[in-house]
C-alpha cells in the first residue's frame, strides 16, 4: 500500500518572459524549446495533420486522434515521458493523479481517474502551471547550455581523447537506422561517417528518446570521470522489447490511461521526480530509488547523451553517446509489457519479433494472470468498463539483439478488442485463446511438415514411406518452410478475424487454419515441382502431417 510523501507543488510562480512569448506561439530564441517548438507530428480528429510542442499537445489532446512519430521506438519512449506529465496535470477537485495521498487507497485513485476521464480534456491552466514552473525553466530546451532536455552537458569535458580533445560519437550514432560500426542494418537512408548529414532538431529529439530507451550495450564512446576511461555500457531498459498501450478514441483518453496504476512495488517514502525535474545525477553514485510514476517510467536510463546543434540551432550536427551509470539497475515491472515465463520459472518481458503480428499476442492481453505462462501488462488492468468498447491496443516494438544489432521496428494497432477482456467477456476471451492456439499449432506443424517434405524431395537416402522416421538437420531446413510460413501467417490472420467476428464463435476452429497451411504448403512447393515423383511423395507426406491436426487427438 502506498505511503504518504510530499507532493510536488505547482502554484505560486511568476511566468518568465520566455514563457509568455512561447504561449503566444513564437519559438523561444536561442534554443529549441520542446514546450513550444512543433516537434511532435499528430493526426487530428478532423483528419488533418499538425506538428505541436508539448504544451499544445496537452492543451489539444482532446482534439488529437493519434501521435504520428514515424520512429516507433521514439514513440514508445515518448509515451513514457508523456504519462508522468499527464499524471502531474490531470486533476479534479484539487486532487492530481500523481498524488500519493490519493494513491493510498486504490479505489480513491480509480475514482479520481474516472472523474478526470469524464472531464474530457486537460485543464489549460494546469498545463500552463506545470510547464511554467520557475524551476523547470530551460529544462525542456533541447540545446540549453546547462540543462538540455534528457542530456548531460558534462560529456563535452568527459568524452575526450588521449590529448584532451573532444571525442564525440557522431550524428550517425544518434540516428537509429543509420549504419555505424557493427550495426550495418539500414532502416532508412544511406549515410557514412565520413560525410555525416545533420538531422533536423525535431527528429534529433525523436532519436534522443529512442536511444535512451532502446540503445545498445557494449562498446561506446569512452567517458573519463576518474583516472579510468570507461568505454562500455549496459543496454537501455526497453531494448529488444515490445510495448502495449490501451489506445483511446483521442489522445486525452490515451494519455490518462497511460498513467500507471499506483499498485506497484516502488519506494513510497522518496519524492518522485523525472530527470528534467531534478538535478543531474552523479554517474558514480548509487542510483536513486524507483518511485511512482516518474522514475519508474523516465528514470532508468543506462545511457548519457548530448546533442551538438548547428549555429542556427535548427539541426544537430554531432552528438555524444556514452554510459550514464555502471550501477546495477533498479528492478520494477514496466506497466506496458507482457511478461513471459522462462524455463527457470521467472518472468521476462516479451521480446519484439518483427515477423510476429499483433493479433498473435491478443490472448495474452485479454486473459487475466491466471494463465501460467504469461502476465498481462498492468496498463491493461482495471480499465473503465464503459470505455472498453472504444479502446484498441497500440503496440510499439523494436526487433534487436541484446547488444548492438538492430533489425526492424514496427507499430501496430488492433481493432476495439479490449471489450473481450476476460473480466468483461470471458467466453470471447477464451474463444480468442482457442483461435490463437489453433493458428500457432498449424503454423508449427507447417514449419515441420515443410522441412520434412524438403528432406524427402532432395535426399535420395530418405525412406519416403508414410510411417518412416526422418531425421532433420536444423542447419539445412530448405527453402520451403520459410516460403510456406511467409504465406501462411497473413492468411491465418484473415481467418482469425473472421472467426472472432461477433456471432461467429464456434468450438471448431482448427479447420480454417489447417486449410490455410495446406494452401501455403502447395504454394511454397510450386505447381511445376509436383510432377517429380519424389516431390509428389514429399507433398503427400507433408499434407498428411497437417491433416493429422484434424483428428480427435490433435483438435484444439
Amino acid at each position: 500500500m502506498p505511503r504518504r510523501r510530499r507532493s510536488r507543488a505547482l502554484g505560486g510562480f511568476a511566468l518568465p518572459v520566455s514563457w509568455v512569448e512561447g504561449v503566444g506561439g513564437d519559438a523561444v530564441s536561442g534554443g529549441f524549446d520542446l514546450r513550444f517548438e512543433p516537434w511532435i507530428p499528430v493526426r487530428l480528429l478532423t483528419g488533418g495533420s499538425a506538428c505541436v510542442g508539448l504544451c499544445e499537445l496537452f492543451k489539444r489532446a482532446h482534439e488529437i486522434e493519434d501521435v504520428e512519430i514515424p520512429v516507433p521506438p521514439a514513440a514508445a519512449g515518448l509515451m513514457r515521458i508523456l504519462a508522468p506529465i499527464a499524471a502531474r496535470i490531470a486533476a479534479d477537485g484539487g486532487d492530481r493523479l500523481d498524488d500519493p495521498d490519493v494513491a493510498e487507497d486504490i479505489d480513491d485513485w480509480f475514482d479520481l481517474r474516472e472523474r478526470v476521464l469524464k472531464a474530457g480534456r486537460f485543464d489549460p491552466q494546469a498545463v500552463d502551471a506545470y510547464f511554467g514552473q520557475d524551476d523547470l525553466e530551460g529544462r525542456f530546451d533541447l540545446f540549453h547550455p546547462e540543462r538540455p532536455f534528457l542530456q548531460d552537458p558534462r560529456l563535452v569535458a568527459e568524452c575526450v581523447d588521449a590529448k584532451g580533445a573532444p571525442n564525440p560519437s557522431g550524428v550517425n550514432k544518434l540516428v537509429m537506422g543509420r549504419p555505424t560500426g557493427v550495426n550495418g542494418a539500414v532502416l532508412f537512408g544511406h549515410f557514412t561517417d565520413t560525410a555525416p548529414v545533420p538531422v533536423p532538431a525535431a527528429e534529433a529529439a525523436w532519436h534522443l528518446i529512442a536511444q535512451l530507451y532502446y540503445g545498445p550495450s557494449g562498446q561506446c564512446t569512452p567517458r573519463r570521470i576518474t583516472d579510468e576511461r570507461a568505454g562500455s555500457g549496459d543496454a537501455a531498459p526497453l531494448r529488444k522489447s515490445v510495448s502495449y498501450f490501451p489506445w483511446g478514441p483521442e489522445l486525452f483518453t490515451t494519455l490518462v490511461l497511460a498513467v500507471p496504476s499506483p499498485q506497484v512495488e516502488v519506494d513510497w517514502e522518496a519524492e518522485d521526480a523525472c530527470p528534467w525535474e531534478e538535478d543531474l545525477a552523479d554517474p558514480l553514485e548509487a542510483l536513486p530509488p524507483v518511485t511512482w510514476p516518474g522514475r519508474m517510467l523516465t528514470g532508468r536510463f543506462r545511457h548519457a547523451a548530448l546533442l551538438v546543434p548547428s549555429e542556427d540551432g535548427r539541426t544537430v550536427s554531432d552528438a555524444y553517446l556514452t554510459w550514464s551509470t555502471h550501477e546495477p539497475p533498479r528492478k520494477v515491472q514496466d506497466p506496458y509489457q507482457i511478461l513471459d515465463r522462462r524455463k527457470d520459472g521467472d518472468f521476462q518481458p516479451r521480446e519484439a519479433d518483427g515477423a510476429r503480428a499483433l493479433w498473435r499476442d491478443l490472448d495474452s492481453l485479454l486473459l487475466k494472470d491466471s494463465r501460467q505462462d504469461a502476465r498481462r501488462p498492468p496498463a491493461l488492468e482495471h480499465l473503465p468498463r464503459w470505455l472498453l468498447p472504444r479502446l484498441r491496443v497500440r503496440a510499439y516494438g523494436f526487433d534487436q539483439d541484446g547488444q548492438q544489432k538492430d533489425s526492424v521496428w514496427f507499430r501496430a494497432t488492433s481493432p476495439q478488442v479490449l471489450q473481450w477482456q476476460e473480466e468483461n467477456d470471458p467466453a470471447m476471451a477464451y474463444h480468442v485463446k482457442r483461435c490463437h492456439s489453433a493458428a500457432e499449432q498449424a503454423g508449427d506443424r507447417l514449419d515441420f511438415a515443410a522441412r520434412i517434405a524438403w528432406k524427402i524431395a532432395t535426399d535420395s537416402s530418405v525412406d519416403p514411406s508414410p510411417k518412416a522416421k526422418i531425421k532433420l538437420d536444423a542447419r539445412k531446413p530448405g527453402p520451403w518452410a520459410a516460403a510456406a510460413l511467409t504465406r501462411y501467417w497473413p492468411a491465418a490472420e484473415t481467418q482469425f478475424w473472421q472467426l472472432t467476428e461477433p456471432g461467429r464463435t464456434t468450438d471448431t476452429v482448427d479447420r480454417p487454419f489447417v486449410d490455410a497451411a495446406l494452401t501455403a504448403l502447395d504454394e511454397a512447393i510450386g505447381q511445376a515441382n509436383r510432377a517429380d515423383i519424389r516431390v509428389a511423395r514429399a507433398r503427400h507426406r507433408a499434407r498428411s502431417l497437417l491433416l493429422a491436426l484434424l483428428q480427435p487427438s490433435g483438435s484444439a
